[in-house]
């Protein structure tokens, strides 16, 4: 999914592109991060290819356009820097934690990983190479619990979008994306003894043309203001 930020109506011509390769689950605080940054920086557009880590990576080692990409473990990221393809080293500007999602007002009055076992429940997930797919195999593991996924879904909102929209009883996602469906879901909090920390890394493509660009948008992630909005829509920093 492609969007940018709303640009100023007296925008230059000359204006620069920053291309943010971001995980899915980035969305709403990358959207509002880009907008701050556009206001202090009023010659560059933030454009997102927001998506799958494990795709968004692929696409970075295939030679797409990107600026920066910020991924949603460490693993993906590890694939880029494998082959020298950043700038510099990746470097941890939040962490996550899962819960189960269900539908507003939790109408199967699902309370544990257990009750995801119910063969009767619609449950979905992604594949295991996309982060939260791995993540939820992880925390499953942890609990003891079996379950057959009814469909994978590309990514983390598709998790979501399924649940919100009745289509599927439950999923496991991250707190932010609870946060982030602004009351169209609930969230079931997951124990801490079988929940895990999602480590998100970002780094600076090595070949960006924009490389003081994309430093600064890297940097304003890492100061107070950015890291106050990400713990607004429900990531923890450090």
């Amino acid at each position: 999914m492609l969007f940018s930020a709303c640009a100023s109506s007296s925008e230059s011509q000359e204006q620069t592109t920053l291309n943010v390769y971001a995980a899915s689950s980035l969305a709403t605080p990358f959207a509002y991060a880009a907008l701050a940054y556009e206001k202090n920086h009023p010659g560059v557009k933030v454009q997102f290819n927001l998506g799958a880590s494990s795709d968004l990576a692929r696409f970075v080692q295939e030679g797409a356009p990107a600026d920066v990409f910020a991924s949603a473990d460490v693993a993906n990221m590890d694939k880029v820097e494998s082959q020298d393809l950043l700038d510099s080293a990746s470097v941890i500007f939040a962490t996550n934690y899962l819960e189960i999602i269900v539908e507003k007002g939790n109408p199967l009055g699902i309370s544990s990983l257990e009750d995801l076992s119910n063969p009767d429940l619609i449950f979905v997930t992604t594949n295991p190479d996309v982060p939260i797919g791995k993540y939820t195999a992880e925390v499953l593991k942890k609990a003891g619990v079996s379950i057959t996924p009814d469909s994978f879904e590309s990514n983390v909102k598709g998790i979501m979008l399924k649940v919100a929209s009745g289509e599927a009883d439950a999923g496991i996602v991250y707190h932010s994306e609870v946060i982030a469906a602004d009351d169209q879901v609930e969230g079931v909090e997951i124990p801490t003894k079988f929940n895990i920390v999602a480590k998100y890394p970002i780094g600076i493509i090595k070949n960006t043309a924009h490389k003081k660009q994309a430093q600064e948008f890297v940097d304003f992630l890492l100061s107070p203001k950015g890291q106050a909005l990400l713990t607004q829509y429900g990531f923890k920093t450090s």
